[in-house]
């Protein structure tokens, strides 16, 4: 239980680091392009767990084999599509529909459960999805436009996020937790570098007069760090204490402290809806959390004190 405990509060850590820094990697890309921006920044991060790895964790070097590699590419493949799509998808849809899409992961991680690893759910899970999709419906979506072609590619990201929680929750009791993490996030790092090439001007990163504004240079030492070395570490380490419907959950916490940074720190406007959405995804997080026998001991108590009260009335 405790072990449970710690690895909720330590992937909301996560979610929090990820949406308070989505403000800074917005005003990042506007000097430096988005495939271009990741490639650096996880080739940071790649290079930085790689040399934790080589001077502190050199005993899990031995672990190396086939099979583990293959892991780590496969959750580096997935990682890649959900960050390289969601950034395509933007250059032709809005944020707010681009975040709900991305949400959706919340939905699809307990599908793919059911449908690639044949796993039954608890009923709990199953309404806090919906509570929790319906609060990112009132967090994100300002706009009801019609479906457009970025609203497509956001939606393979969407798919791609799913399988990387789902795969991550599959690999992580099998592997040491650094190496996988370097293999997954060398992955992605080297996919951005080719992405960056073929659809961007990759000369960019290496132009001093960009990599070195304040707002590019702070971006890349903040997601480098943090956003992306440290909370893929944390997710490899203590998703396996969880299940990947509950991460998917606790993830649907990230535009909810993106929105709360943007209020703080950029001076964002919070509607009333978007309000309620983010007491709906909390409050569906929290709802799929209760055990199952939990909940239905309190149905019973509830049922036993309505029989007392009507017996007392006779």
């Amino acid at each position: 239980m405790k072990s449970s405990f710690l690895a909720d509060l330590s992937l909301l850590f996560v979610a929090l680091i990820w949406g308070a820094t989505f403000v800074v990697v917005q005003n990042a890309i506007s000097f430096l392009e988005p495939l271009t921006f990741n490639a650096v920044r996880f080739s940071i991060a790649a290079i930085l767990l790689g040399l934790w790895l080589i001077l502190f964790e050199r005993k899990q070097l031995k672990s190396i084999n086939i099979k583990l590699l293959s892991a780590g590419i496969i959750l580096g493949f997935w990682l890649f599509i959900g960050y390289g799509f969601q950034t395509l998808g933007l250059a032709y849809t809005s944020s707010s529909k681009a975040a709900f899409i991305t949400g959706l992961s919340v939905v699809m991680v307990p599908l793919f459960t059911i449908l690639l690893l044949r796993k039954r759910l608890s009923l709990n899970a199953y309404i806090g999805v919906f509570i929790a999709t319906i609060g990112l419906y009132l967090l994100t979506m300002t706009d009801v436009a019609g479906l457009n072609f970025g609203d497509g590619l956001v939606f393979i990201c969407a798919i791609g996020f799913a399988l990387q929680i789902l795969l991550t929750g599959k690999y992580t009791s099998k592997y040491p937790t650094l190496l996988l993490t370097v293999v997954q996030i060398g992955t992605v790092a080297v996919l951005s570098i080719v992405s960056s090439f073929i659809f961007e001007d990759w000369k960019q990163a290496f132009e001093p007069s960009i990599l070195f504004t304040t707002e590019v240079a702070m971006a890349l030492i903040i997601t480098a760090i943090f956003a992306t070395a440290l909370a893929f570490l944390i997710q490899t380490r203590f998703q396996k204490f969880t299940t990947p419907t509950r991460v998917a959950l606790i993830f649907a916490m990230e535009p909810v402290f993106a929105a709360l940074t943007g209020y703080l720190w950029a001076g964002d406007r919070l509607s009333f809806s978007a309000m309620i959405g983010c007491l709906l995804i909390f409050a569906g997080m929290i709802f799929a959390e209760i055990p199952e026998n939990r909940r239905l001991s309190l149905k019973t108590k509830s049922l036993i004190y309505a029989k007392k009260g009507a017996d007392s009335e006779v």
